[in-house]
């Protein structure tokens, strides 16, 4: 069974997997989830049946997805972003998400009331509680931040398992975070219309357009470019992000009439983000869960009803100083799951005025998430 953990071939699968999504995504039935979570599905269901890789048996090519290919997507996604739309979205975005970091942390507090899970996971509890609190409210930095304070990750089957809970945990809160606008909106309306069809994009970037071989050679060029600069830069600045020493050159190339110019930006960076959506289905392991027998059901009960209280709480506040149901969904992920995976559910919601903030905040979740990680260790 060499094959399947072949490069090439796990590339195919992801490819065609993606393929499929797309096709699905325009018919009747697929029209209501979306391409972005039917290819997560689709993956998810090949990594589970061990026709391609998991988060167990993880790949070189995985990570090089997570490493280069999803901050590129970002970077050709902001080339067709101006920067007056943050004017619409921004101040809305960093307060909703402090709130949802906020209720991040009072989730993961509220769950361990509920649950006490130290009965099974002993004073391994309170770091993995720490180590979740981090990373629902900026991405998995903030986990291995704490993890590594306390050695955690010697700990190889229980930090694997944690792992493993948390990849499942993401999948299932990009679902929801991709279906609860649509039926959120049935009983309680958006306060404002979307403003996606309003934002002041470029207009040298409509979806449908062309990619010439010109603007393909550029773009291959500029994101390959851009990413080793920022990569360079990083180095020399390292209290700075690299996703947003990227993410402000993409910017400021988006306001130059040249990369304006250039045809298919949107649709590059589209399709490089659902590769990176169709690793993250193939990390949703669940018999990684299983295996740890009561360990792990008691993992994953306790995140899951963390993130429950997380989900409740950012809908309920949301809703009543906002109500912008695609807006909280986006915030919501980028607590939960992170800044790209946000910035997919904005593409994917045609709210090109929320990709900039949503990049934000999402910095901005890793920059808080490492401190309210250790203060949940501190008050537990």
């Amino acid at each position: 069974m060499n094959f399947i953990t072949n490069p090439i071939y796990v590339l195919v699968m992801l490819c065609f997997s993606v393929i499929l999504a797309l096709y699905a995504g325009k018919t009747k039935f697929g029209k209501q989830f979306g391409a972005a979570l039917i290819v997560i599905l689709i993956t998810a269901v090949l990594a589970n049946l061990k026709l391609i890789p998991s988060a167990s048996n993880s790949i070189a090519l995985y990570s090089a997805i997570f490493k280069y290919v999803a901050p590129i997507s970002i970077f050709y996604l902001l080339l067709n972003v101006n920067l007056t739309s943050i004017k619409q979205a921004g101040l809305p975005m960093v307060g909703l998400f402090l709130i949802g970091s906020l209720a991040t942390t009072l989730g993961i507090l509220l769950s361990w009331v509920v649950l006490s899970p130290e009965g099974v996971l002993g004073d391994d509890g309170k770091i993995i509680a720490g180590m979740l609190t981090g990373t629902y409210t900026g991405g998995s930095v903030n986990f291995n931040a704490v993890a590594l304070e306390y050695g955690f990750q010697e700990k190889g089957i229980l930090y694997a398992g944690t792992i493993a809970v948390d990849n499942v945990i993401t999948t299932l809160w990009i679902i929801i975070t991709l279906s609860f606008p649509t039926f959120l909106r049935r009983f309680w309306k958006d306060k404002t219309k979307s403003k996606s069809n309003t934002v002041v994009t470029n207009k040298a970037h409509p979806e449908d357009e062309g990619i010439d071989l010109i603007s393909l050679t550029w773009l291959v060029f500029l994101g390959l470019a851009a990413y080793y600069l920022s990569d360079v830069l990083s180095g020399l600045l390292p209290q700075i992000p690299t996703i947003l020493i990227l993410s402000t050159i993409g910017i400021v190339l988006a306001q130059t009439k040249f990369v304006a110019n250039l045809k298919g930006s949107h649709n590059l960076g589209l399709y490089l983000v659902f590769i990176f959506l169709a690793v993250i289905g193939a990390y949703c392991e669940l018999s990684a869960v299983t295996e740890l027998k009561e360990v792990g059901i008691t993992l994953l009960l306790f995140a899951s009803l963390a993130v429950l209280f997380h989900g409740i709480l950012v809908i309920l506040i949301g809703g009543l100083i906002y109500r912008d149901w695609e807006m909280i969904a986006i915030v919501s992920q980028a607590n939960v799951g992170g800044g790209t995976t946000a910035i997919a559910l904005a593409e994917t919601f045609d709210r090109k005025d929320l990709i900039l903030p949503a990049i934000l905040v999402g910095s901005l979740g890793t920059a808080l998430g490492s401190y309210l990680g250790f203060f949940v260790i501190y008050i537990l």
